[in-house]
């Protein structure tokens, strides 16, 4: 199903910046709202998209009433277009995946809120980007996934990338206006430690997924606060950062910060170090993106420097937490290396949510499935996805023979 046209409404009609916000419902979209309902004047929310959470987004109609809804769950668009219809609204719901790549795409909205979580992201943001639209990005498996393919669409299409991760923001930030340039000698990404920094092996076994959605600084959905948990996350975002902002592998460290005050930083060849500090509220990357170049009020507290008790800083420990040194390896093999340890994760990390996998259990369904799924470079998305698509097969298989 795709949305309707209509020439009357031009893009920039209103003087605002147009939103369409991919995945409306989860943290991030939650968080970009509460950043855009503080500006009216600037910014007008166009569309917005979900998955399955048709009460969510219902309410989420209700309050910013946006041209277009859509549900990649059919059932769930039904769902939600019966409840506005009864309410009388005016949005027009849209259902199946293809109706979340048609609004990415959409030739009246200005800038594409990338905040699907997972592979489901990927074809929605390249979308996005080959239609040349300003994209903030928070998907990160969509760098993850298809790498080179989605940065040589930035540049072919003219797209405008501008990264929402607290940590690729941070660095963002701290580069020189045209970039990484030779002066700049190390990109740092800080990393909290996630909720079991101080776990002992044993201790890790035994982690339930109740302890691990519950991390100590951010507020993020059960999936990424299990990967911050595993270091997965900034396994993650070790390959965003290296596809982002063109760099080799060798040039991208990560050092656990507990305190999330110094979000990340950039190292300089004279020996400046220049660091993007602030609380740890998404709401500040957000902003950051939504008004670049200028700077908008974002509803984050702000850092007070006269509690501030220590900031601390230490290696992340490869034993206890194999899966940041899965993310290296799988960047340093190339192909789509990478693409078969999202997949894999992915699985791993809903069967442990699900009770069907143990924690430690992750990282040993990723290796595994790293280990015997070919991973040949691919020159077009729909091979990335098949890839993608056997190496989910393969995770399953591993996750059904080491189950709970």
């Amino acid at each position: 199903m795709t949305p309707s046209e209509n020439p009357s409404r031009s893009a920039g009609a209103t003087g605002r910046q147009r939103l369409t916000l991919l995945g409306a419902t989860g943290s991030i979209g939650q968080q970009t709202l509460d950043v855009v309902v503080r500006h009216p004047e600037r910014y007008e929310v166009f569309a917005v998209t979900a998955g399955t959470q048709w009460q969510a987004m219902a309410r989420l109609c209700e309050t910013v009433r946006p041209r277009y809804a859509a549900m990649a769950n059919p059932a769930a668009a039904a769902s939600l277009r019966n409840h506005l219809r009864e309410l009388g609204s005016q949005v027009e719901v849209l259902e199946g995946p293809d109706s979340l790549v048609a609004l990415a795409a959409h030739p009246d909205a200005d800038t594409v809120v990338a905040g699907i979580v997972g592979a489901a992201g990927v074809r929605p943001t390249l979308a996005a980007v080959e239609a040349g639209k300003r994209v903030l990005l928070a998907n990160k498996e969509a760098l993850v996934v298809t790498g080179s393919l989605f940065m040589d669409a930035v540049k072919r299409h003219g797209a405008t990338l501008l990264p929402l991760d607290s940590e690729h923001n941070a660095i963002f930030q701290c580069l020189p206006t045209e970039g990484v340039n030779a002066g700049v000698e190390r990109l740092l990404l800080t990393a909290s430690g996630g909720p079991f920094r101080q776990f002992t092996a044993e201790q890790l076994k035994a982690v339930t997924p109740e302890q691990a959605v519950k991390h100590p600084n951010w507020d993020m959905g059960p999936k990424i606060s299990v990967d911050s948990a595993t270091l997965m996350n900034k396994g993650l975002e070790f390959i965003e950062a290296c596809w982002l902002f063109d760099v080799p592998p060798a040039m991208v460290d990560v050092v656990v910060h507990p305190q999330s005050v110094i979000h990340s930083m950039v190292a300089y060849r004279d020996g400046s170090v220049l660091a993007q500090m602030g609380m740890p509220d998404m709401r500040t990357p957000i902003a950051c993106g939504l008004s670049w170049p200028e700077r908008v009020e974002s509803g984050a507290k702000r850092l007070d420097f006269s509690v501030l008790a220590g900031l601390n800083f230490e290696l992340p420990d490869l034993q206890r937490f194999p899966c940041l040194g899965l993310a290296r390896d799988a960047m340093a093999a190339g192909g789509t290396a990478t693409a078969v340890l999202n997949a894999a994760n992915e699985e791993a990390v809903a069967a442990f949510l699900d009770g069907q996998l143990d924690f430690m259990g992750i990282a040993d369904v990723v290796a595994r499935t790293l280990d015997k799924q070919d991973a040949p470079a691919c020159r077009d998305v729909d091979a990335v996805m098949e890839i993608d698509r056997q190496a989910r097969q393969l995770a399953c298989h591993w996750i059904k023979e080491r189950g709970c």
